[in-house]
């Protein structure tokens, strides 16, 4: 149920690259839905897990994927991350040329050193990112991308309805895919692949 409210707020805030059209295969044979050209996830002004500042800008020359979710996560989010390990170890060599990102929706509980911890557990290579609450309300925006907390709201056992799809650009730093949550590691490795041949 509550993946099909997500799916639903995503396609009402302009995500109608969760159901691809035509034969599923994009405009240059992308099994993620192509949002090459798209007007929105430009950028981002974010700290990293060793206190960095980042924005996308630095990540140029690579293949960056894009996810926001939140530690505490009981499923959806460690799933993507060990998904990603996988892209990444089916990649061999071209995974150095990879940038996997992780964006917290729940920086009150997510601090640096957290993400620091968690992160690099999937992968030593995967980045955290995170911002003060104001930060992180504006990322979202620009990214488009839902997050609400439930339960505990005034406490700390809360947890955070959020999106589950997966943001790509290609090495020039431009927005090209989007993928969605439970796609099959081999899947998205091929297009990873294709980004970093040049399509």
């Amino acid at each position: 149920m509550l993946r099909c409210i997500i799916g639903a707020l995503a396609l009402s805030l302009g995500l109608t690259a969760c159901s691809p059209g035509g034969d599923g295969q994009g405009t240059k044979g992308f099994a993620a839905t192509d949002i090459t050209g798209a007007n929105y996830a430009k950028d981002f002004r974010l700290i990293d897990q060793t206190g960095t500042p980042r924005s996308l800008a630095d990540y140029r020359g690579k293949v960056v994927t894009l996810f926001f979710g939140y530690t505490q996560c009981p499923d959806i989010c460690p799933t993507n991350l060990l998904t990603m390990a996988e892209v990444m170890h089916q990649l061999g060599p071209d995974a150095e040329r990879v940038q996997v990102l992780f964006v917290t929706v729940d920086p009150e509980r997510d601090s640096r050193e957290l993400l620091a911890q968690y992160v690099p557990a999937f992968d030593a290579r995967f980045m955290g990112l995170r911002g003060d609450l104001p930060a992180t309300e504006a990322v979202a925006k620009e990214f488009r991308v839902f997050y609400q907390k439930q339960g505990d709201t005034k406490g700390q056992a809360y947890t955070v309805d959020h999106s589950t799809g997966t943001y790509a650009f290609d090495p020039q730093g431009r927005l090209r895919l989007y993928i969605r949550h439970g796609e099959k590691p081999e899947v998205i490795a091929a297009d990873l692949r294709k980004l970093l041949a040049g399509q």
